[in-house]
């Protein structure tokens, strides 16, 4: 998450883990995707995320997504190509990747940009929306 957030967004620093106690002391620790200075913004992370890889990434791509998009208030991240804000997926394999729906508003098909932590392997800056 934090490879995409830097090719996205250089000027932030990286997103960290925060543990914070549960309001029953009955229950563990509840862990968010909070920004470098504490700040997060959503749900915690789901424990059974830790059943395995495709799921535990799928749920802090989720909560790093909510608290960018909430605490800066814009869409993150964005497509490139259609400058519209990308969505996670899963496909059969349990890859979790950013999914545009750009094509859609024209009856086509929505389309796989890039897998999760691989925003900066497509050599093109996603800094920017593209010029019409």
């Amino acid at each position: 998450m934090n490879r995409d957030l830097a090719v996205t967004l250089p000027q932030l620093e990286p997103l960290r883990l925060l543990a914070l106690p549960s309001w029953d002391s009955e229950e563990p620790e509840y862990v968010y995707v909070a920004m470098a200075n504490g700040e997060w913004h959503g749900n915690h992370l789901d424990p059974d995320s830790q059943d395995g890889l495709a799921s535990a990434l799928a749920s802090v791509a989720d909560a790093a997504q909510e608290t960018v998009m909430e605490l800066l208030w814009q869409v993150w991240p964005l497509c490139p190509e259609h400058g519209l804000g990308m969505h996670l997926t899963e496909d059969a394999q349990a890859r979790l990747s950013w999914q545009c729906a750009g094509e859609r508003s024209r009856r086509g098909p929505a389309h796989i940009h890039a897998a999760v932590g691989a925003l900066d392997a497509l050599g093109a800056s996603t800094r920017t929306r593209p010029r019409s």
